[in-house]
This record gives C-alpha cells, sequence and structure tokens, in this order.
C-alpha cells in the first residue's frame, strides 16, 4: 500500500530541513498522537559529507480497530525509524521497523525537501507491506482478510503523523525566535 503525504512549510528548505533532522524530539508538543521519540544513534558524515544516519524511536498513540485488536496491542504502538539524511540533494530516505511482527511488516519510503519560492513543499513518499501469512496464531485463511484491514490502519495511524510532523513543524518554528 502506498503512502503519500504532502505539505508546504512556509520557510527556506534548508531551515526546514535541518530543523526537522535536528530538533525532530522538541516538536513532540505539536504531534497530537506521539507520546515520545527518542534518538538512539546518530552519526555525521556516514557515507560521505553531508549525510546523517539516525535511528529514532517513535512511540504512538492511537485507538486499534476491533478487528485488528487480537493482532495489535497497545504496547505495539512503537517503531524504530531508521533514517539517511543527505543533505546534498535535499532528501532523507527511511525505514520503518514496527515494534510487532518485524519480518511479517515492511515500510521504507523517502522524503523530498523542494523549495519553492522561500519555502518548502515536503513530499513524503513510501510503500507499507504487510504479510500476515506467517504470524503465529492469525488462521492462513483470514491472513488475506486481516492484512488489509492491519495495512490501513497502521497507514492511518503513520499517514496523519506524517503530516503533523510538517505543521509540527511549523508551529514548532514560529514559537522559536524570530520565527
Amino acid at each position: 500500500m502506498k503512502i503519500e503525504a504532502d505539505s508546504r512549510i512556509p520557510y527556506p528548505r534548508e531551515r526546514v530541513y535541518r530543523e526537522y533532522r535536528d530538533s525532530l524530539v522538541k516538536l513532540v508538543p505539536y504531534l497530537p498522537n506521539i507520546q515520545e521519540i527518542t534518538v538512539k544513534e546518530r552519526e555525521e558524515n556516514s557515507g560521505g559529507p553531508g549525510r546523517t544516519r539516525m535511528l529514532n524511536i517513535w512511540r504512538a498513540q492511537g485507538d486499534i480497530p476491533k478487528a485488528a485488536q487480537t493482532i495489535i496491542k497497545p504496547e505495539m504502538l512503537e517503531w524504530k525509524d531508521y533514517a539517511l539524511w543527505n543533505e546534498n540533494d535535499w532528501t532523507c530516505e527511511w525505514r520503518v521497523e514496527t515494534a510487532f511482527f518485524t519480518k511479517s511488516i515492511k515500510c521504507q519510503g523517502k522524503n523530498f525537501f523542494i523549495e519553492q519560492g522561500g519555502e518548502t513543499t515536503l513530499q513524503i513518499r513510501g510503500e507499507l507491506e504487510v504479510n500476515l501469512k506467517e504470524i503465529p496464531g492469525v488462521p492462513r485463511f483470514l491472513a488475506g482478510t486481516v492484512a488489509p484491514i492491519v495495512e490501513k490502519f497502521i497507514v492511518a495511524l503513520l499517514t496523519p503523523n506524517l503530516t503533523s510532523v510538517s505543521k509540527g513543524l511549523d508551529a514548532y518554528m514560529k514559537a522559536q525566535p524570530g520565527g
């Protein structure tokens, strides 16, 4: 299932890019579905100048659909965000690893920071794939029926958070001195 989210942030690309990368933890008060973000690893110039490799842990909150409650528990609403920020082309390649069914859920993509008239358009493009056939406790005959529900739930949880990060970043930047 495709993940697509676009937003416009009324600040120059360089500032938006660096604030997003470097101030993500400070955005939590501006993100309604996120309880916590923790930076676990950060490596500057990873693979060359202008490249920063990061590992962030996100903890979300959300209502789990009844059809998915036998599979997804509230404590599972956490994910690892592996990101490679490339300041040379103003992108961020990312891969999300969920706290549950890690081998059965694949989610990855790329963010593009595009400057337009002194403002920034953030394009988020990704792909989510859920394979429930290998998950213990899910009958094989139900896996095909439940997988789309789980995919929709995960995309529904992630997509607003992706766009809310842009809104939160905008609000955070406005709140800064000179914002």
